[in-house]
Formats: structure tokens, C-alpha cells, sequence
């Protein structure tokens, strides 16, 4: 136990996954309040073809990712503009352009298949200081957004029709979540896989809006519940050699799971 703590991998590994343990539930309460849980999904998926890229022609796969996301994240919300009524098309539309170039892209690279499969599942024993920075970066982005436009973000989850009567720029509100979701999206893939990167943006505030009696008190619970999970889950992972990401996502499951439960004896 104390050999794998030691480790300089494993800190790495408990170093990035604390990070996006912050990020990920920050930007997933603003998703999940917006009907919106879906698009950790498609960008995911969509990432997915830009790593393929990256290692494709070279580049760092992680980087290429990001911007693959950023770009589709623009494209969902000029999209959403064109189906107002059908605002989910977007999301569906975007998430079948992602697999498509990721399979494009599979093909193309036959010898990087292996690679790219472990940005599928996760791999987060392999972070590299040059993924600590990227993953550093956009936290440090993520959490400064939020700060300083946290009232904005707050009304426009709750009513944005009345957001957009205030006088308060909608649109550009809309295009800072879904860009800050690319990049939380983008930098996770790594940590839990794009399989489950949508559970770390829904289950810890699944969980706490649950329990929480206002909206700060979920973000903050959201936030801890997240933290918990990501070290405990690398932790058992790393003792009983088990899927780091899908350790994690087990462990958020079995705290809606409980959450859930507690709700309801306490209601009945």
C-alpha cells in the first residue's frame, strides 16, 4: 500500500483525478439543471476523434482532443440556434459526427487503435507532467469562470427566459458553459474514459441535489462527493488492481445509490 502512495505514477494519477474531481461536478450542475446532461456524451465522443487524430499525425492526442471538443461545442450551440424547438437535435447530430470521425480515424491508424482505446476506458496511472499542466490549466479556467460569473450562470440555469428579459447576453453565457463542459470533457477522458467521463459530470450532483438545501450547499456537496470517489476509487483500484475510472464511477453509484435510499426513509 505505502509502495503504490509513494509512487510518483499513482501521485500523478491522485493529482488530476482531485482536479477534475473539482471541475467536473462545477460544470455538471449547470448541465444537469439545463436538461443539457447529455452533451458530456457527444463531446466525449468527439474528443475521441481528435485524440485519434493526434496520434494520426503526430500531435499531442490530448491537445488534439481539446480543440475538437471547443470546435464542437460551437457547433452545438449553432445548432441549437437553427432547432430552437428541437434543441436535443444538436446534441444528437454532433455526438454521430464525433463517431464517424472516430472510426475514420481508427481505420486510417490501424497501429494506433491501442492507444486510442485506452483514452476510451481511461487510463489515468499514465499522466505525464505535460497532462498535469493541461488538466491544471483548464481547472484554474473552469473555476475563474465560474466565480465571476456565478449569478449569470445561477439565472440562466433556473430561467433563461427571464436571463434573456434581464438584459443578461444569453448567448454568450450558453457558449461559455458548452466550451467550459469541452474543455472538463476534453481533459477527463484520460482520468475515467469518454465511456464514463458523463458520470463524473452527473452522478455527484445527481447525488446532491438530492440531499443539499440550496444551491451553493450542492455545488459544494457535489464537488466533495466527487473527491471522495476519486480517491477511493484510485485507492482500491490501486490495492486490488481494478479499472481506476470505473472503480471511481461505482463509487459515485453506490453514493446516489445510498443518497437516494436515505432520501426516502426520510421522507417516509
Amino acid at each position: 500500500m505505502l509502495d503504490i502512495l509513494s509512487s510518483d505514477f499513482f501521485q500523478r494519477a491522485m493529482l488530476g483525478g482531485l482536479l477534475i474531481g473539482v471541475t467536473a461536478p462545477l460544470i455538471g450542475i449547470f448541465l444537469v439543471l439545463r436538461r443539457l446532461s447529455m452533451i458530456g456524451d457527444t463531446l466525449s465522443h468527439v474528443t475521441i476523434a481528435g485524440v485519434a487524430l493526434g496520434f494520426l499525425i503526430e500531435v499531442y492526442p490530448l491537445a488534439a482532443g481539446l480543440v475538437f471538443a471547443v470546435a464542437a461545442s460551437f457547433a452545438i450551440e449553432k445548432l441549437r440556434k437553427a432547432y430552437k424547438s428541437y434543441a436535443e437535435l444538436s446534441i444528437a447530430i454532433i455526438m454521430s459526427g464525433g463517431v464517424a470521425l472516430a472510426s475514420l480515424f481508427f481505420t486510417l491508424g490501424m497501429g494506433y487503435n491501442t492507444d486510442v482505446m485506452s483514452y476510451l476506458f481511461g487510463s489515468i496511472y499514465t499522466l505525464d507532467v505535460n497532462d498535469l499542466y493541461l488538466v491544471g490549466g483548464v481547472t484554474v479556467v473552469v473555476i475563474t469562470v465560474i466565480s465571476l460569473f456565478f449569478k449569470e450562470l445561477f439565472l440562466l440555469s433556473f430561467e433563461e427566459d427571464a436571463a434573456s428579459v434581464s438584459g443578461l447576453p444569453v448567448k454568450w453565457i450558453n457558449m461559455i458553459i458548452t466550451v467550459l463542459t469541452a474543455l472538463v470533457v476534453s481533459t477527463a477522458i484520460k482520468i475515467v474514459g469518454a465511456l464514463l467521463v458523463s458520470a463524473l459530470l452527473t452522478i455527484p450532483v445527481a447525488a446532491s441535489l438530492l440531499l443539499a438545501r440550496s444551491f451553493r450547499s450542492a455545488i459544494v456537496l457535489s464537488v466533495i462527493l466527487s473527491e471522495i470517489a476519486v480517491v477511493g476509487g484510485l485507492m482500491l483500484a490501486g490495492v486490488f488492481n481494478l479499472a481506476p475510472g470505473a472503480t471511481i464511477v461505482l463509487l459515485l453509484i453506490s453514493f446516489l445509490t445510498l443518497a437516494l435510499v436515505g432520501k426516502k426513509g426520510f421522507s417516509s
